[in-house]
């Protein structure tokens, strides 16, 4: 799938993935990469890359997984996450890689890493998504 906006697979604006800065490079056949430029402004009082920050790029890695095989939806919603922090995500650059492992017409089961510039693992993740379908009225994602 041609990213035309890189906040999200639908075209249709993401204000906190445009805010926090991830830029979605890639969501086509059940895979996705996000990709963040940690700043000061992403990091904890250690100086390295917030837990909620990584939590919020697994996410979104694997919830555009998962949208990437069902284009004709809006989106989806998280229905469970579980993470699991490996080891501290430095400054610089870090990208979270989505899978989309098994899906039904309603549901998606997924898993995400973030790697950081060496190719280090930082946090992985599993989730589980529903396919939320379109509303006539809705003008954003769901």
């Amino acid at each position: 799938m041609s990213i035309t906006n890189p906040a999200t697979v639908t075209d249709v604006p993401i204000p906190f993935l445009a805010w926090l800065g991830a830029r979605l490079v890639k969501a086509e056949g059940g895979q996705s990469e996000v990709r963040l430029d940690v700043l000061p402004q992403h990091c904890n009082s250690w100086h390295v890359c917030h837990g909620g920050v990584l939590m919020t790029m697994l996410d979104a890695a694997m919830a555009t997984a998962a949208r990437s095989l069902h284009p004709e939806l809006r989106g989806s919603a998280t229905v469970d996450m579980t993470t699991s922090f490996v080891r501290p995500g430095e400054a610089g650059n870090l990208v979270a890689y989505g899978k989309c492992y098994h899906r039904s017409s309603t549901m998606a089961f997924c898993e995400a890493e973030v790697r950081d510039e060496g190719g280090g693992l930082v946090a992985r993740s599993s989730g589980t998504f529903k396919y939320i379908r379109k509303r006539s009225d809705q003008g954003v994602d769901g």
